[in-house]
């Protein structure tokens, strides 16, 4: 083989090669969305999802705000007997507790509880951010739904990357914009935090974890809920607890 016929098969092999780069990076142009100015690839897994009917929900609460009551909730977007509970129990809870006003209802994130088990993973605290961000545009309890149903069952491996979190808010309707502003600054990250000190303050060691506050004669009293218990767990603590609360 000559020189020149070298030269030949060398010049286009160079030009296929740059052919390709320019097919896929045009490709990249032409069909990849835009968030902002950032230019990022499609999400198409999202599981788009009608929310459940809350009864005077207020940012990341249900319920009476007067319920003899109050119960808060510890839990972790990852975490796959929060799952359990949302899915199965809480809509009981909302049923028997919640609607007759015995019961307030508070969800809270655990900071970064399921991510802390991997080095460098920041997906707990980021749903979390995410879901505190919808409440902006009162539209927390469609986040919280729509985490649980995106959650791929698979902890610290990219369910809840920024990518896919931007795309789950799109899909309830968010304003993009008014979110992502929300989710980049961190403007709840000392609110993410502040959850993960008072679960531990009030001795969590899994989530969910539940804390139940109520008065008798005027002193504050508290019980305690760990783990996606069934509902007749949940039943008789707060029967129990009606029978003494101040009303």
């Amino acid at each position: 083989m000559s020189k020149n016929q070298i030269y030949v098969l060398v010049g286009a092999g160079c030009l296929l090669a740059l052919c390709a780069v320019a097919a896929m990076l045009a490709g990249i142009f032409y069909f990849t969305p835009l968030f902002g100015n950032q230019i990022v690839s499609p999400v198409s897994d999202i599981v788009s999802i009608e929310s459940k009917a809350r009864p005077k929900a207020e940012s990341n609460s249900m319920g009476d705000p007067n319920a003899p009551i109050q119960m808060v909730e510890y839990g972790d977007y990852q975490c796959p007997f929060c799952e359990r509970f949302h899915t199965e129990t809480e809509p009981l809870l909302i049923e028997y507790f919640i609607e007759p006003g015995d019961l307030r209802f508070t969800y809270r994130s655990a900071g970064n509880w399921v991510s802390s088990n991997a080095a460098g993973n920041t997906e707990s605290q980021d749903a979390a951010l995410a879901a505190y961000c919808a409440a902006d545009e009162n539209k927390f309890w469609e986040m919280h739904d729509a985490l649980f149903a995106n959650n791929r069952d698979v902890e610290n491996q990219g369910a809840f990357s920024s990518r896919r979190l931007l795309a789950i808010a799109e899909s309830i309707g968010l304003e993009m914009t008014t979110f992502q502003d929300c989710y980049d600054s961190g403007k709840y990250a000392d609110q993410v935090e502040k959850d993960l000190e008072d679960a531990m303050a009030s001795g969590i060691q899994g989530t969910p974890f539940f804390v139940l506050t109520y008065q008798v004669n005027g002193e504050t009293q508290m019980e305690y809920i760990g783990g996606a218990q069934p509902i007749n767990v949940f039943q008789q603590t707060i029967e129990t607890i009606l029978q003494v609360a101040d009303q």
